[in-house]
């Protein structure tokens, strides 16, 4: 399906981001009002939408309630395993481009996610993509794998 089931931004770095709806996305910049965007590779996070279902689920066992955004990533992408893309692949969804261009993160500081499960997948999981081309994206939009190097 490849759908966006959310997209998340903060204000803050460091923080929780929450699941906006819909964003605008700025070609060598990132996701507007995002405290992530900039320079560099890694203007916009991205996680499996089922990988952090079966998180979720193993959460939910803790008693442990994981929402939209606490793993600190923007976009969540429903049928698309992020983790497998090469490193420049390019996602399409309408007039956005995104280039992989990170798998997986080093985490210098443990995470709130850490802190209560123990665990936390951005690390492993987590894929990072800077904007080719922008645009608007909403919740319920379709991603394409475009080019697969």
């Amino acid at each position: 399906m490849n759908k966006i089931h959310a997209i998340c931004t903060s204000s803050k770095k460091g923080t929780a981001k929450r699941n906006v709806g819909k964003a605008e996305l700025i070609a060598d910049f990132g996701i507007v009002g995002d405290a992530h965007a900039g320079n560099g590779i890694r203007q916009v996070s991205l996680l499996s939408y089922q990988k952090i279902e079966d998180f979720r689920a193993e959460g939910a066992f803790k008693g442990i309630t994981v929402k939209d955004g606490d793993f600190g990533e923007n976009l969540i992408i429903e049928g698309i395993d992020l983790r497998s893309l090469p490193i420049g692949a390019i996602l399409k969804c309408g007039e956005v481009e995104l280039e992989i261009t990170q798998i997986g993160k080093e985490c210098h500081s443990r995470c709130s996610i850490y802190e209560t499960m123990g665990d936390c997948i951005m690390p492993r999981e987590g894929v990072f993509a800077r904007v080719v081309h922008g645009g608007f994206i909403s919740v319920g939009d379709f991603f394409q794998l475009a080019i697969s190097n």
